[in-house]
């Protein structure tokens, strides 16, 4: 079994308002070292058997398409193979 994790967030240019609000309740609880906060979503999709090229192109495609919008976010993919 396999398992492909796809990390989506705001690209850097873009006002994060959930983000800052966020930021700034850390900072209310003390941690005033604090300085920025992203916020994003993950998404986990697990397969049976191993994770081909093919595979992976297919998950690359659903992250660019449908996941994220490539207009304000960046997404990241890792390949996790249980038991590895």
């Amino acid at each position: 079994m396999a398992r492909v994790v796809i990390d989506v967030t705001l690209k850097s240019e873009i006002l994060d308002p959930q983000g800052q609000a966020v930021m700034r309740a850390l900072q209310r609880q003390g941690l005033s070292q604090v300085n920025d906060v992203r916020q994003g979503k993950t998404f986990e999709i697990n397969f049976d058997g191993p994770i081909d090229q093919i595979t992976l192109k297919k998950v690359e495609e659903l992250a660019s398409e449908v996941l994220s919008n490539p207009v304000i976010e960046n997404f990241t993919i890792r390949n996790v193979q249980e038991g590895a």
